[in-house]
């Protein structure tokens, strides 16, 4: 419990034993009424001054004013008439009783997340002299070595220049696998460190770490509304006056209307009682917490998971999903090409010579198929065996290999070199080589898909996902094959950057107006297509800043899977919502009609308003809960 927490829980104690013990003190009068004035003020005193403060700015009706009035109204009519005051204590104090609650069960939640998200670095170690100095994070411009030993969070991003280590990322992923990790590895601030000593090079500031925009998305989600909340906010605006101007007219018009048209006895304080539990019975309690607490605790129970939703706005958006679009390459790919077949022909090379040939000639390039060739070789590559190098754009590569002429590239580079070649079956990036002038075979790349991709399609569909999309500028047979193997429903091939904002819009014309369309994709290129959809889904571990700049949902550890996850997340927390506003304006509604009528006292005035405020409170922190799903 927090101190201001525990202040009210004394507060609570003291006015509910003061209240007890006057029932025993044999006074009557104002006497007993200024006795039992101090349990009010002890435990009303905070309220009377909202409400007052409230007047004073003309924003008169909430559930502070509500309170006020009705049990300044029941102590009065103790005075006046009955000469008991317990109600009127009672409603402030079982009022503040589901006040605690509710601070303690949104502080409960705030805890569970900041501890499950305790990602933020208190420091970062610099060798200085032999000597490692801790200093703010902050201060660590980009480019400095960082040292970062076992047990320890890694502070900023960077890449590993020295030793290996195995990472804790459940804080961000919600995965409690390891990642081990070697020199030359990115490597995100946030993780734990938990094997060896890790010095690493910085490559962003802390301000831009992703530690840094993991918390600032959590923490600045709530200020993005969804519909629901606007609904209630709305809805309290007018119901708030509506129940006071109703509370007065109970008051008197049944009176009047006694007295002057029926001329029988007005019984004023019988409807004076009856229009402050009407008062009590209507505090819009229930609705105006439980419903922000919902979300608050669905986006906290989704960033355990490593979804970081920006907004209870797009929590809300997710859960009404019909349609989802991927990117391929880094998506449902890993988006690392490797060599997956090789193909000799004509005079006898081995499998190991035609890849040295091509990682040779390709050894000037930075293109990914490039390196994937390098990486086959394995070996260091000694450019002094390559000369004349000529790189043809769209083509492929020509060069000279120990004095040797080797032509590396696709079927255009054959056909304009008039060498015959021969086409292959499998499904890749097919490089053909030419060695000496004659057709020596060819190389099959393929884009390794991620192991959770064809898995992550199906439980989408089992979500009750209507459509699944693929856009890739792949070629239209290597697209194809893709998403047959992992059934994905369409796909639109050979695309350019600009053409997957088109085809994004087509699609929104296509579906139906009550389904939202996300779009996956992690590439810089993908940020206009992500910003056009309903929803844009980033890949954040590994995607651009800019694509997680643009996007609404961000899965921190790149698992397609996580997909259907956000989903069912955003749906529990909707099904939560809904079940509250339902239950809270039905009992409500039920409540007031029975204090009309005078089938209820002040008893169940207050059950209406806190019983109810309690029971929405713990189904709305019931969203914090979201691993079974």
């Amino acid at each position: 419990m927090t101190k201001k927490q525990k202040k009210m829980l004394y507060r609570i104690i003291i006015s509910a034993v003061l209240m007890i013990a006057f029932k025993f003190v044999p006074v009557d009068g104002i006497v007993r009424f200024l006795l039992y004035l101090i349990p009010y003020l002890v435990i009303g005193y905070d309220i009377l001054l909202k409400a007052w403060k409230g007047i004073k700015h003309k924003q008169v009706f909430d559930e502070n004013f509500l309170m006020a009035i009705a049990t300044i109204g029941a102590m009065i009519v103790g005075l006046v008439q009955s000469g008991d005051y317990v109600e009127g204590i009672a409603v402030m104090l079982f009022y503040q009783i589901g006040e605690l609650f509710q601070s303690y069960a949104v502080g409960k939640s705030r805890k569970n997340i900041s501890e499950l998200m305790d990602i933020r670095p208190d420091y970062a170690n610099i060798e200085v002299d032999g000597k490692l100095e801790q200093v703010d994070p902050d201060e660590v411009a980009v480019g400095t070595i960082i040292v970062v030993q076992p047990g320890e969070k890694v502070p900023i991003d960077g890449i590993v220049v020295e030793g290996i280590s195995s990472l804790n990322t459940s804080a961000l992923t919600g995965e409690s696998l390891p990642r081990d990790v070697k020199n030359g590895d990115e490597i995100i601030s946030g993780c734990i460190n938990m094997t060896g000593v890790l010095k690493i090079q910085t490559t962003k500031e802390f301000g831009e770490s992703t530690v840094s925009k993991v918390l600032d998305l959590v923490e600045n989600a709530s200020s993005r509304k969804s519909k629901s909340e606007d609904f209630i906010s709305k809805f309290a605006k007018v119901y708030t006056p509506a129940v006071c101007y109703s509370a007065l007219a109970l008051a008197i018009i049944p009176p009047l209307v006694s007295q002057f048209a029926l001329g029988s006895n007005p019984n004023w304080g019988e409807w004076i009682y009856r229009a402050l539990t009407f008062l009590v019975a209507s505090c819009p309690c229930a609705l105006v917490i439980s419903i922000p607490l919902s979300f608050f605790a669905g986006i906290g129970g989704a960033s355990t998971q490593g979804v970081l939703v920006k907004g209870s706005n797009y929590l809300e958006a997710l859960s009404k999903t019909g349609y989802v679009v991927f990117d391929k390459t880094g998506t449902l790919t890993q988006g690392v090409f490797e060599v997956s077949a090789i193909h000799q022909e004509g005079k006898s090379y081995t499998d190991a010579e035609l890849i040295e040939y091509a990682a040779l000639a390709e050894s000037s390039s930075s293109h990914p198929i490039s390196k994937s060739l390098q990486r086959a070789y394995g070996a260091e590559i000694d450019r002094n065996r390559v000369t004349d190098i000529q790189e043809i754009s769209g083509n492929g590569v020509i060069a000279k290999v120990d004095g040797v002429e080797v032509a590396a590239g696709n079927a255009k580079l054959m056909k304009r070199l008039n060498i015959q070649y021969s086409g292959c079956d499998l499904v890749g990036t097919i490089i053909h080589m030419a060695i000496g002038g004659e057709y020596a075979g060819h190389i099959v790349i393929s884009d390794l898909v991620k192991p959770t991709s064809k898995d992550a399609i199906a439980a989408l569909k089992s979500a009750g996902v209507k459509k699944t999309v693929m856009l890739t500028g792949d070629a239209k047979a290597v697209a194809e094959q893709v998403a047959k193997d992992l059934g994905v429903d369409a796909v639109r091939a050979e695309l350019l950057p600009g053409d997957k904002v088109s085809q994004v819009e087509e699609l929104l014309e296509e579906k139906p107006a009550k389904l939202n369309l996300a779009f996956v994709g992690d590439g810089i290129n993908d940020a206009p297509v992500l910003s056009r959809a309903d929803i844009g889904i980033a890949m954040g571990a590994m995607g651009s800043d800019a694509a997680i700049e643009a996007a609404d949902v961000v899965l921190m550890d790149d698992d397609p899977m996580k997909i259907a996850k956000a989903i069912k997340i955003s749906r529990k927390c909707l099904r939560i919502v809904h079940q509250n506003t339902v239950f809270a304006i039905a009992v409500k509604l039920l409540a007031l009609v029975f204090v009309a009528f005078g089938a209820a006292n002040m008893w169940m005035a207050i059950f209406a308003d806190v019983g109810v405020m309690v029971l929405a409170i713990l189904n709305a922190v019931r969203a914090l809960f979201v691993k079974k799903l």
